[in-house]
């Protein structure tokens, strides 16, 4: 990556995709964050600088630099992602960690944060805009869509799909084969032997709907 990176967010995973980024030699520009009161504060020598939706910062993004969106919210992620598609014609990039192994015919999609440990399996997919936390698996040819965050420690099996918007627990295990389906959540520690649904909530082991 040669342009400097800016930092959409400046909480929650902000401060672990800085140091991904630092320890790939990419240098971060700065931070944008809508939190006013910390607008000036640095994390790690590098500075929040103002709003996200700032003109005078935007029109950097795809000129002079690169963007990275570190918002956690899943409609606040998307709404940033619309941002700087309608109005700087660009994607944001991943931040990928130098201690994650991604299969060499997995496929990766924009704008994701993959943190240390993670392994994607041979033949994955993952699409754009996921949050993966640490040591999480993903198994050969099991397909995770847009917008999912997965957490530390869980287990996608092989050949499970996840669909977009999904929330994966730490620790979860989705057992091979199932499907989770759009915008799902799925309690951290739970095992997962059955398809959930749209927008169901399971928790336990086995794992069971959440009423």
């Amino acid at each position: 990556m040669e342009k400097p990176v800016i930092i959409f967010g400046a909480k929650g995973i902000a401060h672990p995709a800085l140091e991904i980024f630092n320890s790939n030699n990419v240098i971060v520009y700065g931070l944008l964050d809508e939190d006013e009161k910390i607008h000036g504060t640095e994390i790690n020598t590098v500075t929040v600088l103002g709003n996200p939706e700032d003109d005078g910062f935007l029109k950097l993004i795809g000129q002079k630099t690169v963007a990275f969106v570190a918002e956690e919210n899943p409609k606040y992620r998307k709404f940033l992602v619309e941002l700087l598609n309608e109005r700087r014609k660009v994607q944001p990039v991943n931040a990928i960690h130098e201690r994650s192994y991604i299969s060499t015919d997995a496929s990766i999609g924009h704008g994701n944060f993959i943190n240390a440990n993670v392994n994607v399996g041979a033949g994955a997919q993952v699409g754009s805009h996921c949050i993966i936390h640490s040591a999480a698996i993903i198994e050969h040819k099991a397909k995770v869509g847009d917008f999912v965050q997965i957490g530390a420690g869980a287990v996608i099996n092989s050949d499970v799909v996840v669909e977009e918007g999904a929330f994966i627990g730490s620790g979860a295990t989705i057992v091979a084969g199932v499907t989770i389906g759009k915008n799902a959540r799925i309690g951290a520690g739970s095992v997962v032997i059955s398809t959930v649904g749209a927008n169901e909530t399971v928790f336990g082991n086995p794992a069971a709907k959440v009423k």
